[in-house]
């Protein structure tokens, strides 16, 4: 897991130099993540962190860097990428883009770490998030790879693969799709501008309570901010089965910052059971189909959210937002 370009010591000495980070003195990989393959480096100039962009286009790079460049020169904890010295924010490696950031202290918070202050602190610093995009050109608004379209067809790729054990999940996974579609003019009524797309508890890093930095940009794009929201409730909020006082208090920290409007507030159910059903659905094909050994990226555990999402859970969360 994240280490998919093996990077010897001629590599990583040319990505100091092209991002002038000083003499190389160290290297470690860092095991996570299931896309790229992820360093940090030791120079005299102190600890970096490396990412080599798998299988991306330069647009794909380029465009994720001026987003991150933007939302942190906006005040949001997102680490902005550093510049090569040719002046681009990423570097050419084994016909591969490398960007470097400063390391960033801090750790990742277990389910059972997870506090009301520590939920309505993530609801904020999302709510900031989204502030940042909303004031950015409306041009910067790519287009997600998981919007409905891609996921239906996604879906009727893999529903026909004869599994006994996805049977069920393929029977929710189909309502939920014709819930979903079925509600397309509430989900677009709702605010739409920049959204992070996948913030989980592991692509943010706390010291302490107080939150140190908001990682992984790459499945940022344009889309419903209360689908975002969504998608922080269903992994902040969750240890085996939906904390309702958790999400209150994401969504109370949230408001703090950015009040969600009627449509938001309409949207907001549909997109919990809708984002429930995405990761249900992508961990099928992209972990389980795919062979990948990682447990903790399992698809019952997001069947499970998509369930629960159908019964009263879902009342006793919206009832109070």
């Amino acid at each position: 897991m994240g280490v998919f370009t093996a990077l010897g010591e001629p590599e990583l000495k040319e990505l100091a130099a092209a991002f002038d980070l000083g003499t190389l003195q160290g290297w470690k990989s860092i095991a996570a993540g299931t896309i790229n393959t992820n360093l940090a480096l030791e120079t005299e100039r102190g600890r970096f962190f490396v990412r080599l962009n798998e299988g991306k286009a330069e647009a794909d790079v380029a465009w994720e860097a001026r987003l991150v460049t933007a939302l942190a020169a906006a005040g949001v904890p997102a680490p902005p990428p550093l510049l090569a010295r040719d002046g681009r924010p990423y570097a050419e490696c084994l016909r591969k883009w490398a960007s470097a950031f400063p390391w960033r202290p801090g750790h990742h918070l277990a389910a059972d770490q997870i506090t009301p202050a520590i939920a309505a602190t993530a609801g904020a610093a999302l709510a900031q998030l989204h502030v940042a995009g909303l004031a950015l050109p409306a041009g910067w608004r790519r287009g997600s790879i998981y919007d409905h379209d891609h996921l239906e067809t996604r879906f009727d790729r893999c529903a026909r693969v004869d599994d006994k054990a996805l049977t069920h999940a393929f029977a929710i996974i189909r309502e939920e799709l014709a819930i979903a579609k079925a509600s397309l003019a509430i989900r677009k009524a709702a605010t739409h501008g920049i959204i992070h797309g996948d913030l989980f508890r592991d692509n943010v890093l706390w010291e302490g309570e107080q939150l140190s930095a908001i990682l992984d940009f790459e499945q940022a794009s344009g889309g419903s901010l209360a689908y975002d929201l969504a998608v922080a409730i269903n992994d902040w909020c969750w240890t085996g089965k939906p904390e309702i006082e958790l999400a209150r208090a994401l969504v109370a920290g949230y408001q703090r910052v950015r009040p969600l409007t009627a449509a938001d507030r309409a949207a907001l159910p549909i997109e919990l059971r809708a984002s429930a059903t995405r990761f249900t659905l992508t961990r099928i094909t992209d972990v389980y189909l795919a062979r990948v050994p990682n447990p903790e990226k399992d698809f019952r555990a997001f069947l499970a959210r998509a369930e629960a999402w159908r019964g009263p859970a879902l009342g006793l969360l919206t009832s109070s937002v």
